[in-house]
């Protein structure tokens, strides 16, 4: 949307000067900035807390993997009906919504005296936290359409949502350690209020962004049901292996109706998931390569926690120390080498190096002994992954919502969230499963007694890491290679650019006026 201007002394048109950027949209950015990050951090904040709540809470060894797998679950299933609902009601109105409910169930999950209220807790969190995760996005999508003003902006956001885990690892130790675990749920109520304000009163939403299209009620049954079952089955095969019958049930069930709802929204007139949001080139290999670039990057977090803390006997705050420079890796990644190039560079020569570039810092990672130094090892191999992952987030982010109609910002960035949580589950299920196998196989013939039991089972655990860290690379390598083949848009706002933007606007425009119609391309 290009800046408008009028002459001095003269008033613009009211279709222009609704349209005209807000003055106040980087003020807005700060807010939208911190919500995001509330919603990043609480994916890893709970995951240092958990052993103190669970103790405290009665919570059993085999319920407590539902403190993690409730909210994922809500999370993730519900993120593309969250996505359609801020294009249905507005981006402004739902993400206020998100932001009040976020801070209510998070009050619920701190004061929670038993495991039912913080199982419920948890489950409301996932639920806003789908409101407001696309809505928080596709605010950006339709505020910042200046190239430049994009990069900049879509840059901040890069660097949280992809330092945003490492972040609460940190804060998750400190407030565990110092505090107590109610913490890690309370330190969301003043970010909500303050982000609330913030909001409020700065956040414009711009005319005819909305969508007012009636709710695709078959595609939110079927798309929640689909994307639950299959976050269900990647969690449940963590715990209960792959080959265990509601593990397997899981996935049939998430195939049939994932199928289903396909079928479903070539068919209404206002799909919930318009196919022309998938099916662009690039918008399919920006969700594909960020999806496997999750994979790995969620398993790095699990493996490195667990290595730092019981391998090195780190505490919950020297463990959250440890992953800042990964978290200051992408910060520089997003913000001073993605959003600097983004305007000079193709999109495929931000991502493909900076997920080969992650690659090699987790093959780094596939040297880790038991008496591996942090400053030779660990700390190379996180800064060359916050570098690359960071470099590579920004275009990724931004190339997810480029060239969308503003009808379809909310669920277009609803696609981004459920490939980064669809990742998530597969890389802390499948990662972990790889590692586990791995460690057991290292002790099936290492046989040791008395003393060297103890240093037998650190090496078997480290061999299991080290495993899993190499099909992190392999991961790694084929986001790599999809980005560069599928992502083929040119340098935003050259010729590639400006021609493609051109079509997906006419294709918008036939949409209008032909609901049916599926854009391929």
């Amino acid at each position: 949307m290009p800046t408008t201007s009028a002459p001095a002394g003269r008033a613009l048109p009211p279709d222009q000067a609704a349209d005209a950027p807000d003055p106040r949209r980087w003020k807005a950015l700060v807010f939208i900035a911190l919500a995001q990050l509330m919603v990043v951090l609480d994916a890893t904040i709970v995951n240092i807390a958990l052993p103190s709540a669970q103790r405290d809470l009665g919570i059993t060894d085999g319920n407590r993997q539902w403190v993690i797998t409730a909210y994922a679950l809500a999370f993730g299933g519900l993120l593309l009906f969250g996505g359609r609902i801020s294009d249905l009601w507005g981006r402004k109105r739902t993400f206020l919504t998100g932001l009040v409910g976020f801070a209510l169930a998070s009050a619920l999950g701190g004061a929670a005296d038993g495991q039912a209220l913080m199982l419920g807790a948890r489950a409301l969190q996932g639920v806003f936290g789908a409101l407001l995760a696309p809505a928080a996005l596709s605010l950006l999508a339709v505020t910042f359409t200046d190239v430049r003003e994009r990069a900049k902006a879509f840059g901040v956001y890069g660097a949280i949502a992809g330092a945003g885990g490492a972040i609460g690892l940190l804060l998750g130790g400190v407030l565990t350690e110092y505090l107590n675990w109610r913490w890690t749920f309370f330190v969301n109520i003043p970010i909500a209020a303050i982000a609330f304000t913030g909001a409020y009163l700065l956040i414009r939403e711009p005319a005819r962004a909305r969508n007012r299209a009636p709710l695709d009620i078959p595609g939110v049954v079927l798309s929640t049901t689909g994307l639950v079952s299959l976050v269900h089955g990647f969690t449940r095969a963590e715990t209960h292996g792959w080959s265990d019958s509601l593990t397997v049930g899981s996935f049939v069930a998430a195939g049939v109706l994932l199928l289903a709802f396909v079928l479903v929204e070539r068919r209404v007139a206002a799909p919930l998931l318009p196919l022309r949001v998938l099916m662009d080139r690039n918008r399919g290999g920006v969700y594909l390569s960020l999806g496997l670039a999750v994979i790995a990057m969620f398993g790095l977090f699990l493996f490195l926690t667990y290595y730092l803390q019981v391998v090195q006997g780190y505490s919950p705050v020297r463990t959250g120390f440890a992953f800042l420079p990964m978290s200051a890796g992408m910060i520089i990644g997003s913000t001073q080498i993605g959003a600097r190039l983004m305007t000079r560079v193709p999109p495929r020569l931000l991502l493909g190096p900076g997920f080969l570039a992650a690659a090699i810092g987790m093959l780094l990672l596939t040297r880790l002994e038991v008496g591996s130094s942090y400053a030779a090892v660990v700390l190379p191999a996180q800064v060359l992954l916050g570098l690359g992952l960071g470099t590579a987030f920004m275009p990724a982010m931004s190339m997810a919502t480029h060239g969308i109609a503003p009808r379809d910002a909310g669920v277009a960035s609803a696609m981004v969230n459920t490939s980064q949580q669809v990742g998530g589950a597969i890389g802390t299920a499948l990662l972990n499963t790889i590692a586990a196998s791995a460690t057991a196989s290292y002790l099936a013939t290492h046989a040791a007694t008395g003393e060297a039991v103890r240093r037998v089972q650190a090496e078997a655990m480290v061999a299991g890491f080290t495993q899993a860290i190499w099909w992190a690379v392999g991961i790694l390598a084929v986001a790599a290679a999809l980005a560069f083949t599928l992502v083929t848009a040119g340098r935003p706002g050259g010729p590639a650019a400006a021609s493609g933007d051109a079509r997906d606007k006419g294709a918008g425009e036939r949409a209008e006026a032909a609901p049916v119609a599926v854009h391929l391309g």
